[in-house]
């Protein structure tokens, strides 16, 4: 029922949407979400942005949130792709997809996935500002925020 993938390469989202709704007349909403890396923070400019994991803890743990959602919301697919690796501004990071019957649920789980995938995953992002520095990123209080409302 979801499709979960971590990988450096590029997804095409409308290949996803495709893939996702293809022969399917059951569907009546999609919920979508496109993360991309920004080319600032903190009043810096970015250059890159580098993401690392461990697979099979990071995989497991996005089993968990899809399953968490499947549970909530009366969905008929979900798609969840986060990219590792270098990226440079623009870039694509996470493809979230929810297909239900109903709007309102697609919409829901959609942003229950995207909040439960930037809180609970674990990934860890460094970035590289153009003066060269490079700093993780903490976890921050906006994002614990938006995942604690699903609680």
């Amino acid at each position: 029922m979801s499709k979960i993938r971590v990988q450096s390469t590029d997804f095409d989202i409308s290949a996803e949407f495709s893939a996702l709704t293809a022969g399917r007349a059951d569907i009546g909403g999609l919920g979508c979400f496109v993360g991309t890396v920004r080319d600032s923070a903190k009043g810096r400019k970015i250059t890159a942005m580098t993401l690392e994991h461990y697979p099979a803890m990071t995989e497991a743990a996005m089993a968990r949130i899809a399953q968490a959602a499947e549970q909530r919301w009366e969905l008929l697919g979900c798609t969840l792709i986060h990219r590792v690796g270098r990226l440079l501004p623009g870039d694509n990071i996470v493809l979230v997809l929810a297909a239900s019957p109903h709007r309102q649920a697609a919409l829901d789980a959609t942003g229950f996935l995207i909040d439960w995938l930037k809180t609970k995953a674990p990934f860890w992002k460094k970035e590289t500002f153009l003066d060269g520095a490079e700093e993780w990123v903490a976890a921050n209080e906006a994002d614990e925020a938006a995942s604690s409302r699903w609680a």
